[in-house]
């Protein structure tokens, strides 16, 4: 897969092409060449070819793997700072951690907003147990809060509310 340094590195020399076929279109016109207008066709290509490896060389498109994360699903996103995603009943202390890192790699994005004074995006986790026929009840596991402006935070808060971890355990049984 293409990192964002490869993209660059095309982005770097398809500029430098298109400046290359710009140059041989405006010599074309001054001495009228017959391919003038094939070459103006084709600087207008590599204009739009640069054009579009440059945005790939911004972002970031590998994905990152959190070893020991189980697959959750995303409940609740409010594009800013809170989101809620669930897990399943059977998770244990040390994969619900591995999953909300998970959970704050995957949703970490530049364009959420942020309020000044808190700017952290706060992910929850969550699953769902059914005491019995026909009730469901939210359980909370924890929470992560990251920043909003860092993609590598290295001062997450990552909270595991044990009791609740210990209600899974009991309503296996």
């Amino acid at each position: 897969m293409f990192s964002t340094d490869d993209f660059a590195r095309y982005t770097q020399w398809s500029g430098i092409a298109t400046l290359i076929f710009a140059l041989i279109t405006v010599v074309s016109f001054i001495f009228k060449w017959g391919i003038r207008f094939r070459l103006a066709g084709a600087t207008g290509f590599m204009l739009v070819v640069t054009g579009g490896l440059f945005p790939l060389s911004l972002t970031p498109l590998t994905r990152t793997v959190i070893p020991g994360a189980v697959r959750y699903k995303l409940v609740f996103d409010n594009g800013s700072s809170k989101a809620v995603i669930a897990t399943p009943p059977q998770i244990t202390s040390s994969e619900l951690d591995a999953t909300l890192k998970q959970a704050a790699s995957d949703l970490f994005s530049y364009g959420r907003l942020g309020t000044p004074q808190d700017n952290q995006l706060t992910i929850r986790a969550r699953t769902i147990l059914h005491p019995e026929p026909g009730i469901s009840v939210p359980l909370y596991l924890g929470q992560i809060k990251r920043s909003l402006s860092s993609r590598d935070d290295n001062g997450m808060e990552i909270d595991i509310y044990e009791d609740n971890l210990a209600k899974l355990q009991t309503n296996k049984s």
